[in-house]
Parts: structure tokens; sequence; C-alpha cells
């Protein structure tokens, strides 16, 4: 079956935004709400059970990836009845995972306290707090979470990101009643354990609405089924260290620091989160296209491909690293108040952060999407073996700082190097790689240029908290927009951008236009 990749995407992307600016607004006032009616060491905890959570989805070890690519040459072939076969197979799989986590969860049940340096909240019992979390995340395999993965395929997201809308809305608008009238932190846990249960069901409502005729079939081939096992046996060491890059700095920060130092760091990194997952939204969105154009188009243009998409990530990355600088501090003090900032130093490290990952999580997109699991199934194991071994030597010296250092530098020096070289053995061809890495490096120069005139602008605003974020704002993205255009505005990957945003939005931009 044929799809149109551009239309999918921007419906993907579209609906995506609009669901990722609703995570960001009322996540924020529900993170709000929890820290002026229950405390700053609540925010801790919600931190801490979802980075262990994290680690108890280990079990998925790639499943999802695995099953939705196996999904892309018979989504191209339309053969429905090998589609049907694995949704088969893709059910069986989340059965199991499901009852993997709640064991191997059952069994961690008593080591939970010694991940927490420090005193809890008093009237609050830690074990029954994190087994609500776990029915949470069991829940979430065991109901129907197989009907994801041919809305995946078929580049639905646009559906779930809707079916997440209206469930996160009933979600929140309870959680809050209990925190505001009753002060009720199991009642919130409560509420989440329920709106797992109910984005599942509509979810796969959605699904079989969509797609009625891919209910699960017949029993995979033997072959296929070991195949398939074979690409998730290469995703398990990418798994493993996804999660543990993920996870490790909260879980350490919690260990050696507190659940208060924890918070204060999370506030921060909420923020990060929030930004990298509006990009997130653009990465899941064009995956399937990526992985579609991958088996039709040639090699030639899947390169220039993905020359035009490092350049449009850079420079929105570059954008918001250039806003993070100059934002941070007066919203952060706006915001908790100026006893719960943390130094600047540590906003450079997030800004810093911020725009190396969302480099590399382009690059990782590309890595899904072309399959090549087996190559890289190494890579970031040992990154992330790198990045615990040096948090643990830094965090309790440096603190913060350690943390977050850490992790850039495992990914910059080790992880990048490393997926470079895969992606232009593998899908591409090693002769174009030293030309693409030349305009990565001016990338990342043009945007240090621009960060530092921005930071040094903005020095000089001296007046209210909310006036200056209104003005720091302004002329962080107005200067890495000029000098962005400035400097890029013969090139071609800015041109084949313009004309992008033209076919997405299905409109003219002559202003631009006249200068490519």
């Amino acid at each position: 079956m044929e799809f149109n990749r551009t239309q999918n995407a921007a419906r993907n992307i579209f609906f995506g935004m609009v669901l990722k600016v609703y995570q960001l607004i009322v996540p924020f006032v529900m993170r709000t709400v929890m820290l002026y009616y229950l405390g700053i060491q609540y925010l801790g905890l919600n931190s801490l059970f979802t980075s262990v959570l994290q680690v108890l989805n280990l079990a998925e070890l790639g499943v999802g990836s695995a099953m939705v690519y196996s999904m892309y040459k018979p989504i191209v072939e339309n053969n429905r009845a090998q589609i049907r076969s694995l949704m088969r197979l893709y059910r069986t799989y989340y059965r199991i995972i499901g009852l993997v986590i709640l064991v191997s969860g059952t069994i961690l049940t008593p080591f939970i306290p010694h991940l927490i340096h420090g005193s809890v909240p008093s009237d609050m019992n830690i074990y029954i707090l994190y087994l609500l979390n776990l029915a949470a995340t069991v829940l979430s395999y065991w109901l129907f979470a197989y009907k994801n993965s041919i809305l995946n395929a078929y580049q639905r997201v646009d559906v779930v990101s809707k079916v997440t809308l209206f469930t996160n809305t009933v979600m929140y608008a309870f959680q809050i009643w209990m925190i505001v009238e009753f002060k009720n932190y199991y009642a919130y846990i409560i509420v989440t354990l329920a709106s797992q249960v109910l984005t599942n069901i509509l979810t796969a409502i959605a699904a079989n609405k969509l797609y009625p005729d891919l209910n699960p079939g017949a029993p995979l081939d033997k072959e296929e089924v070991k195949i398939i096992n074979r690409r998730i046996r290469d995703l398990m060491t990418s798994r493993l260290g996804s999660v543990a890059m993920t996870t490790s700095d909260t879980i350490i920060i919690s260990s050696f620091l507190g659940l208060t130092i924890l918070a204060q760091y999370q506030n921060y990194f909420y923020i990060v989160t929030a930004a990298a997952g509006i990009l997130g939204i653009v990465f899941n969105s064009v995956t399937a296209g990526i992985g579609n154009s991958l088996i039709v188009e040639t090699k030639e243009k899947n390169v220039q491909d993905l020359a035009k998409f490092t350049f449009i990530i850079s420079w929105v990355s570059g954008v918001g690293a250039a806003c993070m600088l100059t934002l941070f501090q007066p919203f952060m003090e706006l915001w908790v108040g100026r006893k719960n900032l943390l130094s600047f130093g540590v906003v450079v490290c997030m800004a810093i952060y911020f725009f190396v990952t969302e480099v590399n999580q382009l690059l990782n997109t590309y890595k899904d999407a072309g399959g090549i699991w087996h190559k890289d199934r190494y890579r970031t194991l040992v990154v992330s073996m790198i990045n615990i071994f040096l948090n643990l030597l830094m965090t309790p010296f440096f603190g913060v700082y350690g943390a977050m250092l850490s992790t850039v530098l495992a990914i910059l020096c080790v992880g990048m190097p490393w997926i470079f070289y895969n992606l232009f053995t593998t899908i591409f061809e090693k002769r174009h790689l030293k030309k693409y890495l030349k305009k990565v490096i001016l990338y990342v120069f043009v945007t240090i240029i621009g960060c530092v005139f921005s930071v040094v602008i903005c020095s000089f605003i001296k007046t209210s908290l909310v006036l200056s974020l209104i003005i720091n704002l302004i002329i962080s993205v107005v200067i890495m927009d000029i000098l962005y255009f400035v400097v890029y505005r013969g090139q071609y990957e800015f041109s084949e951008t313009i004309k992008l945003v033209d076919k997405l939005t299905k409109h003219k931009i002559p202003l631009l236009k006249k200068f490519i």
C-alpha cells in the first residue's frame, strides 16, 4: 500500500505539536501545584520513580522498534496477511514483557528506599507508591499495547496524539482536584494508573476503526520469527544503553545529593525535555517516512535528505540553546523562587546537552529507520557505561555539574563519532562522511557565536522578570535566525528547507524565496 510520506508527516507533526504544547503547559501547571501544595520532595519522588520504571522497561528490549520496522516492507507491498501475523507476534511478546516487568519490579521493591539520600515525606509509604507506579507500567503493556504498532507503521501517530490529548485532560483535571482539595499524593498516582488503562483502550478502538482487517492473524513463519528475534537481540544492547543514559543522572543525583537537589535539577531538566519533546514529535513523525524512503529512493537522495534534516535540527536546536541560556534563570526565579535556583554553569550544561542530544537523536532516527541495529548494537551500551562511570566519579565532587557533563562528554567523545561511522558505512556511502562532518562542525561554530552574542546582549537588560523574559526571548531568536540566514542563505540545505516548509504548509513564502 502506498502512502504520502509528506502528508502523513505533516499531519503527525501538527497534532503532535498540539499535544506537546498541551503536555508542556498542563504538566507545568501540575508541577507547580505539587510544589506549592505538597512540597519539593514530592517532585523528587516523581522523578525517581519515573527513572526506576524506565529501567524496568528494559524488558521491552526494542520489541516495538523491531516490529514496526518489520512492517515497513509488508505495508509497501500491501501484504495484509503478513501484517496480521506480525500483530499476533507483537501481542504475544508484549504479554510476556508485562509479566517480566511485574516479576522483576516486585523483586526490586525492598531496595527502593536505598535509592534515596536523606529524608522522605513522613506521610508517604514508599513501597505503596512504587507498587502503584509499577502497576501502571505493567498495564500499559498488557492492555492492547500492540495496537500502537500498526498506527506507527502507517504513520498515523496523529491518532495516538488525539487519544492522549483527551485522556490526559481527564487525568490532569482529577489530579489537580485531588491535590488542591485533599492534598492526597496516593490519589494522584491512582488517577495516573486509571488514565493509562483508558489511553490503551481508546487507542485500540481507534486502530480497529481505521484498520478493521488488521487484527492478529495466523502464526508467523518460523524463519521470519527468527529474523525478528535477531533484530530484537541486536536492539537489546542499544536499548540497555539508552535507558541507562536517560536514568542514571536522576538515580545517582537522588542517591548522592537527595530529593531536594534532584527536584531542583529536574525543574531545569523538565524544560529541556519539554523542548526536546517538541522536536521528538518531528523525529517520531518522519521515522516511518524515512524508513520508506530508504527502501524506495537512491542513496544520493537519502544522504541529501540527511543533510537537509541536520541543517533544520541544528538551526532549531541552536535557537533553543540560545533561549535556554538567556531565559532559564529569570524564568526559574519567577516560577520556583530564588531559593531553588541553580548556578548559571548548570544552565550552560543544559544548553550544551540539549543541542548535542538533538543532533544525536536525528542520527538515531536514521539508524532506527534503516534497521542497522546489528552493526550499532554495542554503541549505546558502551556510551552509557562510560556515562555511568563518569557520573559516579564526578557527581560526588562536582554535584549536578558532574551529572550533566558526564553525559555530554560520553555522547560527544564516543557516541557521535561511532554512529557517524555506522551510518556512512551502512546506509550511505563513506565518501560522503567528510563533507557531512564539515557541515556539522560549522553548524556548531555558528551556534556558539549566536549563543555568546545572545548572552552578552541580554546581560545588559535590567528590568522586571516578566519583561526580561520577553526581551531576552526576542533578542535570542532574532540573533540566531539572522545569523543562520546570513551564513546559509545561499546553501542547498537552506533552499531545500524552504521548499519543505512550503510543501508541508501548502503555502508560498515569497519573502524568503527571493533570497534562494
